[in-house]
């Protein structure tokens, strides 16, 4: 009965490719889809015949679709106009395999007008499971990093590059980053802030295209252009999780958000 089975069971090559996209594969170990359905022990049943793609197909099929779904997300965020319309719309995109595998959609939190934004990497176990971010252990530390400099957090905006929870908190691939880019980028529009302070290396890459480490780049003033008559004023510094496992650069964050405030103070 199981080589019945397996002799009358047909592969379908778009479907395999939609599961390799879904699990977040970006590329092929060769040049063909490998499949086989060969038992080890079971030396009368063979692999059924899959007819070969041609060189690349599989790689290119697969960047063709990531492509297509990253048009459409920038079309529908683009019809948001307002921080509630981008929620929903949200919500209800299904273009980015990560939401097949956390709890919530974790939207941005706070003031809708705010001055200062804060984007991290994406949600944790505990921002997944209530559905806003920075609740947990980061999200306590950054309330405190933010309370040094006098400022509350319901006068800032805090929001992730990443709605979603990456499988195990791994790091996010290019793929989904530059999904949910779109939605990230439109809240930046919506809110218009004056700076933007960006936590971690994931952050930092994301919006603004720069490959050099957080070590090297954090403190430093950078500028992002929100349209044409609009310029945020950009810091990086460290991510409130890596402060927790590395106390010893508190130091430094420090130095960065008196930068921050310092410069905010001065558009008052």
């Amino acid at each position: 009965m199981y080589k019945q089975i397996v002799m009358n069971k047909q592969i379908n090559i778009n479907e395999v490719l939609d599961w390799y996209i879904w699990a977040g594969v970006e590329e092929t170990c060769s040049d063909d889809v490998c499949l086989s359905l060969k038992p080890t022990n079971i030396q009368s049943v063979t692999s059924p015949q899959v007819s070969s793609p041609t060189p690349k197909q599989a790689s290119v099929q697969v960047v063709s679709a990531v492509s297509t779904v990253l048009k459409n997300a920038r079309e529908v965020c683009a019809n948001a106009s307002s921080l509630d319309e981008l929620r929903d719309i949200m919500q209800h995109f299904n273009g980015c395999n990560l939401k097949n595998t956390a709890a919530s959609t974790v939207f941005g939190d706070g003031a809708e007008n705010a001055k200062i934004m804060l984007i991290g990497e994406a949600p944790g176990a505990d921002e997944d499971r209530i559905g806003k971010p920075f609740v947990g252990r980061c999200g306590k530390l950054l309330d405190k990093m933010l309370a040094a400099i006098h400022l509350e957090r319901n006068q800032c905006y805090i929001t992730n590059v990443l709605p979603w929870r990456p499988p195990g908190n791994r790091t996010p691939t290019d793929d989904e980053i530059a999904i949910c880019l779109p939605f990230l980028k439109r809240q930046i529009e919506l809110i218009k802030p004056d700076f933007i302070l960006l936590l971690g290396g994931i952050a930092l890459k994301s919006l603004l295209d720069i490959n050099e480490s957080i070590s090297r780049t954090r403190g430093k003033w950078l500028e992002y252009s929100i349209s044409d008559n609009k310029q945020a004023q950009v810091i990086a510094t460290y991510h409130p999780s890596y402060l927790l496992r590395n106390s010893a650069q508190k130091a430094k964050v420090w130095s960065d958000l008196l930068r921050l405030k310092q410069k905010a103070d001065e558009l008052k």
